[in-house]
């Protein structure tokens, strides 16, 4: 799930080119681009998504937001570090076209002794050729 999580801005410094916060996530600090909100003041609230920040907001709305997020169960994912965020996505199902946008040649299925087999063509599908496999 991508959600904008609302932060405190706690340090604001230039990196090159770049406007650069230290934002406050309800006691998780991280650094955020300001570039797109460069009216910020240190003491601000503002959403961020994806390490960016998108708008300035009042801190009774940044509050609520954070305990809506806390209590859905969602900030602790949202807000993890980079090596629980990598263990949680490959821990997560795999897919090779995870949009749904590659065709399904092949269908899983479990053998008499529960086993799964796999390479059996699923009905109906379609080659890349375009001709049916399922004939």
């Amino acid at each position: 799930m991508c959600l904008a999580i609302p932060g405190k801005v706690e340090e604001i410094l230039t990196e090159g080119d770049l406007l650069i916060g230290r934002v406050n996530f309800g006691g998780v600090v991280k650094r955020v681009c300001l570039d797109y909100v460069p009216d910020l003041k240190v003491g601000d609230y503002t959403l961020v998504h994806v390490g960016f920040a998108l708008s300035k907001i009042d801190e009774e709305t940044a509050r609520q937001t954070l305990d809506d997020f806390r209590a859905m169960g969602v900030l602790d994912a949202e807000l993890a570090d980079e090596e629980a965020a990598f263990a949680r996505a490959a821990a997560a199902p795999q897919s090779a076209c995870p949009d749904g946008s590659c065709p399904v040649f092949f269908q899983v299925s479990e053998s008499k002794s529960g086993e799964a087999k796999s390479g059996e063509p699923k009905s109906g599908a379609s080659g890349t050729d375009g001709s049916s496999s399922g004939q």
